[in-house]
């Protein structure tokens, strides 16, 4: 792999696990899942250690089923501040081999050591390094695939657990990939597993031989990609430190301590939430030319639509009221609601210019605008909550086990 590229992928072995261990040296070697509160409507297995996973426990398993499976299964609260610590801690020591570091959530990364070869040693000495420094400086284990491009970097990272590095190199690729099933190739997800499933490709070797043109009619740009993925042909770059992935959307989710049963009750949450959505575009000095709405039912089904605004906007309410049509016009209340996540989409830069609308108001856009900075001002001297809508009077606890995203590109392209 002297002449290629070389690339890891750095994957931290059951990490939220792996970190309340670290925590409470009383619970190595047991079988402990990290689990949502059951009172919040959080009831699920977040993460698990080795011997919980070997009793036959999976992650989102439901927290009753995961202690009748394994009954001696301790289960402890999630500590997302201590995963934050560990997983900077984790790239901090990554960044001494190379300032080429992208991370793939809190537990992965992928690696660029081309240039650190003559300094540290070829890819598999220093993925060693790595493994070693990681175990030794902060207890933790971790996976590393060693490749020519990112593709086969996570694919090998995959490949063997815990503590464990293998490599894939370009020469015999076919041998240790090809073989594998299909679903285990990145970006494919359940549908277009079925979708290949019902042509016949079972394995990554199937689609690799199966022609180009025949994969790009059935899927498009995605199955254009998951060829070239499968056929070693992957150029994707790793980001240097200092990049900056640009935003793509902005969510606020929460599931709801009791089901929502009337449309008032959902326009209540969908205006909570859209307060955090039009902060965190302010924060960003976004705006979103679009909304999402996602429905999560008391069956757990999930639904989601999307519409256009005619202007650009950070307005909560303007962005609230765009959800609350997407609901009115989608929802069919068979089942009650249990979960709702609002998304500002299709954003754009704060001061991109706008199209005028010949019935909008611009004078009255402008003082929403000034009104909206004003309450902004506020929250930030004495909270969020020292001024809100009066319809939101009386239902703050019943939205509070929410949770914010903000969705950035996984990947990036040369």
């Amino acid at each position: 792999m002297n002449s290629d590229r070389a690339i890891l992928h750095c994957d931290l072995n059951s990490f939220y696990a792996s970190v309340e261990v670290m925590l409470n040296p009383a619970l190595k070697d047991k079988a402990i899942a990290v689990c949502g509160a059951t009172e919040d409507r959080h009831g699920i297995v977040l993460a698990k250690s080795e011997k919980a996973k070997k009793a036959g426990i999976k992650t989102g398993m439901v927290n009753w089923e995961a202690k009748q499976l394994c009954p001696d299964l301790i289960m402890v609260k999630p500590q997302y501040e201590q995963y934050l610590k560990y997983s900077k801690l984790t790239r901090e020591i990554y960044h001494r081999f190379t300032d080429l570091v992208e991370p793939y959530g809190m537990d992965e990364c992928w690696m660029d050591v081309t240039a650190s070869r003559s300094i540290h040693g070829d890819a598999l000495t220093i993925a060693e390094k790595i493994r070693l420094t990681t175990k030794e400086e902060l207890g933790l284990s971790v996976s590393i695939g060693v490749s020519y491009n990112k593709i086969f970097a996570k694919l090998g990272s995959d490949m063997k657990k815990p503590d464990a590095i293998t490599v894939i190199p370009r020469e015999n690729f076919q041998e240790k990939v090809w073989p594998l099933p299909v679903s285990d190739l990145f970006y494919v997800g359940r549908s277009t597993n079925r979708k290949l499933m019902n042509f016949g490709i079972e394995t990554i070797g199937d689609l690799a031989k199966t022609p180009f043109a025949f994969i790009r009619s059935c899927l498009g740009k995605n199955g254009e990609m998951i060829w070239y993925y499968a056929n070693g042909l992957d150029q994707s770059r790793v980001m240097a430190k200092d990049y900056e992935s640009p935003i793509k959307s902005i969510g606020h989710g929460t599931t709801c301590r009791a089901d929502l049963d009337t449309p008032e009750e959902v326009w209540q949450v969908i205006l909570h939430l859209t307060q955090d959505v039009s902060h965190r575009l302010k924060v960003h000095d976004l705006k979103a030319k679009g909304v999402q709405l996602t429905v999560k039912d008391q069956d757990l089904a999930y639904q989601q639509f999307q519409m256009p605004l005619q202007i650009a906007t950070q307005n909560p309410l303007e962005i609230a009221q765009t959800a609350k049509r997407l609901f009115a016009k989608n929802y069919d209340w068979k089942s009650p609601v249990r979960a709702l996540t609002v998304r500002a989409i299709n954003l754009e830069p704060k001061y991109t210019p706008d199209q005028l609308m010949l019935f909008d108001d611009a004078n009255r856009r402008l003082k929403m605008e000034k009104l909206d900075d004003t309450i902004e001002h506020i929250r930030s001297r004495f909270g969020k909550w020292s001024i809100y809508s009066a319809t939101l009077l009386g239902m703050v606890e019943n939205a509070n086990s929410d949770h914010h995203d903000i969705i950035m590109p996984g990947m990036m392209y040369t």
